[in-house]
């Protein structure tokens, strides 16, 4: 059959070139394969589907060949699966498995007997639907979420859109939850329908398959770009999509920013009843369709169909009257409140009305997705990629219900097959394979001078304990936020402008951090420049620019940041790094060591206000970090070299010698110095100085 490989709805991104690079591996054309199917979310979500190819291997123990099969391995992605995320088994073995297997009530206990079928024991694990590709006859095949055939999954009349689409080249098998017995009805239906080139699974996704890792490529291509036409032609055909628009788009993108701004810190408290969470907004085009239609409210009950869908997104959301929502800042509080625990009792319903004897503990009851007219979709998770995950899964589920009401009548899963895959005990006992947290994640720190020597140390440091980090500076943007994405994940950071003189600055940097990451835990301010001269030769504009910096600038990140961390209700941290200088009066430094006792004083007073709050203030007081500080880059140096009369380059050796334990003061020292005060270690610690310079007996605290 001729392969068509022009695409309107996917994308063909298959290179002959690399390809014929990987001729005769067949495990390198099947990552190559799955990482380009993952490459469009059109096909598939992150984490979602798999892929599979079965090849010839010397089996070690009879050095007799066996047909081997590697499929992705549990909690993989296909866009990024390498052979370490491949679990690798025999195939002869697996088929075994079905003089073992019990019936229904059985399920799980299967799982545990695809350990015995591992050709590699050191693999990755096999995931739940390791036998719906083991027990399949063919050399490759695909098992994507693509949207298009979800839509018709879900729909009332799947079936017969199926064969109205495809004819007879395609299965239907009703929702039925993952495990052994999906596997052997797979095996069935095409056992008895030799002509298919895939099945739909109802409410689930798509199976298709091929001789070569290309030919399945092509078939799954084609199959998804048949369902994705056919759903275009009927758009707005039956009647308007998602029932017309109840609500004309009246704000722009800026108003939509502005007020998902100003309540997402409310929303990620209220979330946070369980445990801390990050957020994420979105105001995609699909998603304001489907807040401001008429068919909102009746979709976002039915919940979502397909079991990655509602895995990540829970069941339903939780929609917001849009009238309500434009009232003042206390009386949107007080209505959210009375929502959030609106859903939280109506989740414990549901659990209640479908728990099992043996079904793990409630989970968190607080809403994943939160949905608002006219402005758009926030979600809530453990971190930051997870909650940007959940979002894009929701939107999927949008696309699924336009689809399926375009061409039918959208069906989301029974409530009661909806909880037994959100309490599965193999689900549970995933979670609980977990790694514990970190001592920051979930938190998000706001670091002012966040580019600079000490700023990026800091960065550094709160993010190898898993915080996000909003790093804002007036240089150096783009390089240390890609530097730091590319060590810790692009959704570990961000990098924003700041003028820490300026309130109106300060707002807009902390305004993209809520709409980063939902708010602000941590504040760091380590915004700074240095000028060392006599009294005579110190200028108004000197003494200014300093004490606009160190001083104005600190109490305005506060005065801002705070506001941020009273909405949150989750407590918080501020740390201020002033100076040694803010204790020891020195040679030739009046503004200077002026302004950084002001900080000093304010940290206190501060900690004094603030501490009802949950919200604790310290001072780290460095001395003498040369290496890579902005500081020591301009005219500092030859001041301070200046007054102790040596030379810059003498600088590193004098500051050394004269602390108590001999050593040179690195960034990394004052990094490590913020981040106990701020990961737990001195959770009731405020109001303190801890000194960073090598020991300097006049700067004791007294």
């Amino acid at each position: 059959m001729e392969k068509t490989l022009t695409f309107q709805h996917v994308s063909y991104l298959w290179d002959e070139a690399t390809a014929l690079g990987m001729s005769g591996d067949e495990v390198a054309l099947f990552l190559y394969r799955s990482n380009l199917l993952g490459a469009d979310l059109r096909l598939t979500n992150y984490a979602g589907g798999n892929t599979s190819c079965k090849i010839t291997e010397t089996d070690p123990v009879t050095g007799q060949p066996a047909e081997v099969m590697w499929v992705k391995g549990s909690g993989g992605d296909i866009g990024t699966l390498t052979k370490a995320g491949c679990a690798n088994l025999y195939v002869e073995k697996l088929h075994q498995l079905k003089n073992r297997y019990r019936g229904l009530a059985f399920e799980d206990e299967m799982v545990g007997l695809f350990e015995y079928c591992l050709f590699d024991p050191k693999c990755a694990t096999p995931s739940i639907d390791t036998p719906l590709h083991g027990l399949l006859p063919f050399k490759h095949i695909d098992h994507l979420h693509p949207d298009a055939l979800i839509a018709i999954a879900a729909s009332k009349d799947g079936e017969q859109i199926m064969k109205e689409i495809w004819g007879d080249t395609m299965g239907w098998l009703p929702w039925q939850k993952p495990g052994f017995d999906l596997g052997l009805q797979l095996e069935k239906i095409v056992a008895e329908n030799p002509g298919l080139r895939g099945v739909i699974l109802g409410g689930h996704g798509l199976f298709t398959w091929g001789n070569t890792s290309y030919e399945s490529y092509i078939n799954t291509l084609e199959v998804i770009e048949m369902a994705a036409t056919y759903l275009e032609a009927n758009y707005g055909k039956k009647a308007p999509v998602f029932g017309g628009v109840k609500r004309a788009q009246t704000l722009d993108a800026a108003a939509r920013r502005a007020q998902a701004a100003a309540v997402m810190p409310v929303l990620r408290g209220l979330a946070s009843g369980h445990r801390r969470m990050l957020g994420h907004y979105t105001d995609d085009a699909r998603v304001l369709e489907f807040v401001n239609s008429h068919d909102l409210a009746r979709l976002a009950q039915k919940g979502t169909s397909c079991p990655d869908h509602f895995l990540r997104t829970k069941i339903r959301p939780l929609v917001l009257d849009a009238d309500v929502m434009q009232g003042d800042a206390a009386s949107v509080k007080t209505y959210l409140e009375g929502q959030f625990e609106a859903y939280r009792q109506d989740y414990a319903a549901y659990y209640e009305r479908s728990k099992h004897p043996n079904s793990p503990a409630m989970r968190d009851p607080n809403p994943v997705i939160i949905l608002w007219p006219g402005v758009g979709l926030f979600s809530f998770a453990k971190d930051k990629q997870t909650a940007r995950v959940a979002a894009e899964f929701y939107t999927n589920a949008i696309n699924v219900m336009k689809g399926a009401e375009a061409v039918s009548t959208y069906q989301g899963l029974p409530e009661q097959e909806a909880f037994n895959i959100e309490y599965w005990l193999l689900e549970e006992a995933k979670l609980q394979r977990m790694a514990p947290p970190k001592s920051l994640s979930g938190k998000v720190a706001f670091v002012t001078g966040g580019t600079g020597g000490i700023g990026k140390a800091i960065c550094e440091a709160l993010l190898q304990q898993g915080a996000c980090v909003v790093a804002v500076d007036r240089d150096r943007l783009n390089e240390t936020q890609d530097e730091l994405r590319k060590k810790f994940g692009k959704d570990s950071a961000l990098s924003a402008p700041i003028n820490v003189t300026d309130a109106g600055s300060i707002a807009e940097a902390l305004r993209q951090s809520i709409l980063q990451f939902g708010g602000v835990d941590i504040i760091v301010n380590c915004a700074g420049l240095s000028i060392s001269k006599p009294l005579a030769e110190t200028t108004q504009a000197d003494w200014d620019i300093l004490n606009d910096v160190l001083v104005k600038g600190q109490f305005l990140v506060s005065q801002e940041a705070v506001a941020i961390l009273r909405q949150q209700k989750l407590g918080g941290d501020i740390v201020n790094i002033a100076s040694k200088n803010g204790l020891v009066a020195g040679p030739n430094n009046v503004a200077y060591g002026t302004a950084k006792a002001a900080q000093l004083h304010m940290s206190r007073l501060l900690a004094a206000e603030l501490g009802p709050d949950k919200i604790r203030v310290n001072t780290v007081n460095p001395d003498a970090v040369l290496r890579g500080s902005k500081i020591w880059e301009g005219d500092w140096a030859a001041g301070r070299a200046k007054a102790y009369g040596i030379s810059v380059d003498e600088l590193p050796a004098h500051y050394a010698k004269r602390t108590l334990l001999g050593e040179e003061l690195l960034a990394e020292d004052i990094a490590k110095a913020v981040r106990v005060f701020v990961d737990g270690s001195l959770a009731k610690s405020t109001g303190n100085v801890l000194n960073v310079d090598g020991g300097v007996a006049m700067a004791f605290v007294r």
